[in-house]
């Protein structure tokens, strides 16, 4: 069975979080995800949101593996279930995420990075004198298909560079909207499976990396509401070969969970 609720539905969500009017095309905002925030804030707004977006990582195998996610777990206040959109490939996928919109309205229908020219959260949130700010690594397609905005990209050579400026970022706290990308999970379960050594040995990084950066946010931005979010684009499913792939329609490839927690700011 398909998760109810869209991807598309987490943009004008974190746009409400913020308390800013959503792009253009932005779909409803996801229920629980509002309803989770209003009553963690009682009717404040974030001034930070922080998002950590691994790759591939299904609903399945969060399910399957919960001790891979220990620290993630510990970190979160509410799982929402989510459908992701098709093709489901990391582009399409991303490009539902921060515009609210379905493929056929961002314009990213395959495994293509072409730069978005629609309506976006980035956009939004520089129309409100708020400061994203994108963090990837390689040829990833969070790294190509926001560009052109007036805002900060970091583009780095490995997930280890990735990491370490995202948490200097969080130390010099001087952006409102954060997107770090960390495609390693993905890349490992490509070559040898999902539910490989190498792969799980990955969510463990994920699990690893988010929780370090959860850590320093709870730390260093005491005087923020902040929003900090575990939120994949898509998931996974293995084939004959043994390795993994995805992009079909399918629950393993389309069924997802993020997971969301509310820092709120010590007066």
């Amino acid at each position: 069975m398909y998760n109810p609720n869209s991807l598309d539905t987490i943009c004008s969500a974190l746009c409400y979080a913020m308390g800013i009017k959503v792009p253009d095309f932005s779909t409803m905002a996801n229920k629980d995800l509002v309803k989770y925030i209003d009553e963690t804030l009682s009717g404040e707004k974030a001034d930070r949101i922080f998002m950590y977006n691994p790759d591939a990582i299904a609903q399945w195998i969060f399910e399957k593996y919960p001790h891979f996610f220990t620290g993630v777990n510990e970190r979160t206040d509410i799982k929402v279930p989510l459908c992701s959109v098709m093709p489901s490939v990391t582009p399409v996928c991303f490009g539902t995420m921060y515009t609210g919109t379905q493929p056929k309205v961002h314009g990213i229908k395959s495994y293509t990075k072409p730069v978005i020219t629609i309506d976006t959260i980035f956009d939004a949130l520089i129309r409100e004198g708020k400061k994203p700010v994108i963090l990837a690594y390689g040829d990833a397609s969070l790294s190509k298909i926001y560009l052109e905005r007036d805002m900060d990209y970091f583009h780095f050579a490995d997930l280890d560079e990735v990491n370490a400026k995202a948490a200097e970022l969080i130390l010099s706290d001087k952006y409102d909207f954060y997107v770090v990308y960390n495609g390693n999970y993905d890349a490992v379960m490509h070559k040898f499976g999902p539910e490989s050594p190498e792969a799980l040995a990955e969510l463990r990084a994920n699990a690893r990396a988010y929780s370090t950066f959860d850590c320093l946010i709870k730390e260093h931005w005491k005087n923020h509401n902040t929003l900090v979010g575990f939120a994949m684009d898509h998931g996974c499913h293995e084939i004959d070969s043994g390795s993994g792939s995805h992009g079909l329609d399918m629950e393993e490839d389309l069924n997802i969970t993020h997971l969301y927690k509310i820092h709120k700011c010590v007066k």
